[in-house]
Parts: C-alpha cells; sequence; structure tokens
C-alpha cells in the first residue's frame, strides 16, 4: 500500500468525539479549499458509522445494511485549516432501509449536508445498462507519464506537482485527452477514465463505498468543459465548484480492482453545468451511477 493511500485512509478514519457527531481533518489539496470528494466520502463514513451492525432485517436476515444511495449539496468552501465536524441524525432505522442526515461544520457554519440510505440485501429483478467499449487500463499513460507533457498549458508552474500529489492514492488513467490538454478544441461531451486505489483495501464494503465517493469529484465535471473548448481552473479560462451530488450504488465492487468512470455532459446553462456518469467494474457490471452539477463561470476579460 502507498504511503499516500495510508494517509488517505487516515482521513477516512473519523475522529468520534460523543454520539452521533465525528470529527475529519484536511489534506492538501490543489486549490485553497477542501475538496469537495474527501467531506462527501468523510460525511458518509460518519453516517456509516451509525447504522447498526446486523439489524433484524427482512425475515429475521440479520444483514447489516449496506450504503445504496447519498445526495449531498455543498454550501461554503471548506477550510482546510480547520478540524470539520460532522453531525448525524438518524432519521430511520426500518427492517429494509435505514436512513441518515449528516451536517458538516466549520467555524459554526454548515459547509456540506449529505442525506444518505442503507439497505439490507434483497433479491429482485435486475438489468443493467451495457458497459461502453474503453481499452484496457493497463495500456494507459500513469499520472505521472501524462500530467508533465502539459506542464506549459498550467497557469501554475508546480500544478503539475500538486496535481500528482492530490491524486497519489488512486491510480487514475484518462482513455482520451484531458480538457487542459485540448483546450481551446470543442470536442464531444463525453469522458472516460479507469481508476483503483494504489494498494489493496479491507474488506469492508463502506470503504470501498467511501472511496468511490471521494474519486467520483476529481472528474465528473470534465465533459462540460470539453463541449466548450476550455481547459479548466487550472489552465485558468473557467472558474468552478460543486454544487451538488447524488450517487447510486447498484451491485458489489472494489475500489481497489479498476473500475471505468463513463461521463457524459448533457447540459450547461445559467453558469452551471451537469455531468452524468455510469461506474462499472472491469468484468461490465454496472456498479455507480453519479449525477453531479457545478458552477462553471467563464471569467470576464
Amino acid at each position: 500500500m502507498s504511503a499516500a493511500l495510508e494517509s488517505l485512509l487516515d482521513l477516512l478514519d473519523l475522529e468520534q468525539i460523543e454520539q452521533d457527531i465525528f470529527r475529519g481533518t484536511s489534506r492538501s489539496a490543489v486549490v485553497p479549499r477542501v475538496f469537495g470528494g474527501q467531506v462527501a466520502a468523510q460525511a458518509l463514513v460518519a453516517a456509516g458509522r451509525t447504522v447498526p451492525s446486523g439489524p433484524p432485517g427482512p425475515a429475521g436476515t440479520g444483514q447489516t445494511p449496506s450504503a445504496h444511495s447519498l445526495h449531498a449539496y455543498f454550501l461554503r468552501p471548506g477550510d482546510p485549516g480547520a478540524p470539520i465536524v460532522y453531525t448525524v441524525d438518524r432519521i430511520r432505522d426500518g427492517r429494509s432501509f435505514t436512513t441518515r442526515r449528516v451536517v458538516a461544520v466549520q467555524h459554526g457554519k454548515p459547509i456540506f449536508h449529505l442525506s444518505a440510505s442503507f439497505q439490507v440485501h434483497e433479491e429482485g429483478m435486475d438489468h443493467q445498462a451495457p458497459m461502453p467499449y474503453a481499452p484496457d487500463p493497463e495500456t494507459l499513460p500513469t499520472a505521472a507519464e501524462m500530467l508533465p507533457r502539459y506542464a506549459d498549458r498550467f497557469t501554475d508552474p508546480l500544478m503539475v506537482d500538486r496535481l500528482l500529489e492530490a491524486r497519489a492514492a488512486v491510480d487514475l488513467r484518462y482513455v482520451d485527452a484531458p480538457p487542459f490538454a485540448t483546450a481551446g478544441e470543442p470536442r464531444e461531451p463525453r469522458s472516460q477514465v479507469w481508476f483503483r486505489t494504489r494498494g489493496k483495501l479491507a474488506d469492508d464494503p463502506l470503504l470501498h463505498v467511501c472511496m468511490a465517493t471521494y474519486v467520483s469529484d476529481m472528474t465528473l465535471l470534465d465533459s462540460v468543459l470539453l463541449a466548450h473548448g476550455r481547459g479548466g481552473w487550472a489552465v485558468g479560462d473557467v472558474a468552478g465548484a460543486s454544487l451538488d451530488h447524488a450517487m447510486w450504488f447498484h451491485r458489489p465492487f472494489r475500489a481497489d480492482e479498476w473500475l471505468l468512470y463513463d461521463q457524459e455532459s448533457p447540459s450547461a446553462s445559467g453558469g452551471r453545468g451537469l455531468g452524468q456518469a455510469r461506474i462499472y467494474t472491469a468484468d461490465g457490471q454496472l456498479a455507480i451511477t453519479v449525477i453531479q452539477e457545478g458552477v462553471v463561470r467563464v471569467p470576464r476579460g
């Protein structure tokens, strides 16, 4: 396991300071605010830790519910230098479904709100959208191989190092050229990346869901930028931030095995851009659906 992944796991291991109240810290980010994926993942950790182990469940199964969906709003930029307090509200403990609401607070103000639902396993109807074609991730360049090629595109000469540090816990490989590589050239609003953690994770379903939540905020709005030939905040032609984020976890997966993040943007208007995506396991199982809207503003000259 890489040192960066160990550091990220420590970040997700929240301190419990009271019943249903947890405290987390932040790691260095590329931008001067807390990375949204980190806050979402930590909030989901807090919610999951209040879900009882082995409740009665349907027909007395005694199963522990697993996360099946989350809906979140980013309310204020987080301060990376201050702790974040997560307060969990136990909305409902049912036989099949368990619901939690989490508010993340810094400096006395809420910065993030999450609702999460957990479900015991049930058998039922099963179908899915087929996995699109994507090349073998092992044939694609790593971030360390790819990013230095575009160092001259970034407004900050240290941006390559900052991006590599921010993504050091995750092996993330672009199928096609990222927005900063083709700025000025509008393209189809679709993008794909493969990702997995840089090391083996424990056999804890909640941990894998939280890790996928963390990564899901890294590239989802790329397809918005592609449609308009924009390189993004790193090259200085767009300012943006996440507004809301939703995920549905359909089938079991491991975040330490390759996952295909197939992303597209159906709309951008009013200073906002929408991204939607499906995450597949390497063997073609649809594991997660993701939708996110963010502020996407073109700086005025």
